[in-house]
């Protein structure tokens, strides 16, 4: 286990103990479901991320268990399924809502992603993967998911956010708001520092 004091290892700790706990505390509302889908999700996110490493996509500098995956099998295990159940757990029950929803919760896990491929050795994209993939990829993962949490997670055992919360002046519709104006800034600032200099 690479226990060195940087920033790497911080990251993956704490993503770690927060991604676990929050998928404990989702699967307890009915374990045999979520933790089927938890499952699922952990196997298909690995299997994902393998394929893409082997495809030379983006390559994993640091992990925190070294040479026994070529990938932070930890973090992908827990993040892509905590972040699995929580769509699934809490998403409206009107497709008007739920995008707003995984609009929110993807620019969140995308921002993370970006910083942790520019400011740290985590992950860093190679010449066939960018950001607008990595997006992209947690669009088709998370819905793909949501469908399939449809099918196994009954309706009962989920906690769907009332779509009154994403209207105007209440809490859904501030963190909407909160998450998507700085994330637009941001992709704006992005897209500018590609441009080549005059």
């Amino acid at each position: 286990m690479n226990i060195g004091k940087n920033i790497e290892t911080v990251i993956f700790l704490v993503a770690f103990a927060i991604d676990l706990v929050g998928a404990v505390y989702i699967a307890r509302i009915n374990w045999k479901r979520y933790g089927l889908l938890f499952f699922l999700s952990a196997l298909i996110g690995s299997l994902l991320c393998y394929l893409f490493l082997v495809l030379g996509y983006y390559e994993f500098s640091y992990l925190l268990f070294p040479g026994f995956l070529p990938f932070p099998f930890e973090s992908i295990l827990t993040a892509f399924s905590f972040y699995v159940l929580l769509g699934v757990c809490y998403s409206p029950k009107q497709w008007a809502y739920k995008i707003p929803f995984y609009w929110t919760v993807i620019n969140l896990g995308v921002f993370a992603e970006s910083l942790m491929e520019a400011k740290t050795e985590i992950i860093k994209y190679q010449w066939a993967w960018d950001f607008w993939d990595s997006y992209s990829a947690w669009w088709i993962y998370l819905l793909l998911f949501e469908w399939l949490g449809g099918k196994i997670i009954p309706p009962e055992s989920r906690r769907p956010i009332p779509e009154e919360a994403f209207r105007f002046g209440r809490w859904a519709w501030f963190v909407f708001h909160g998450v998507m104006l700085p994330a637009a800034i941001g992709i704006g600032i992005y897209l500018g520092s590609m441009l080549p200099d005059k």
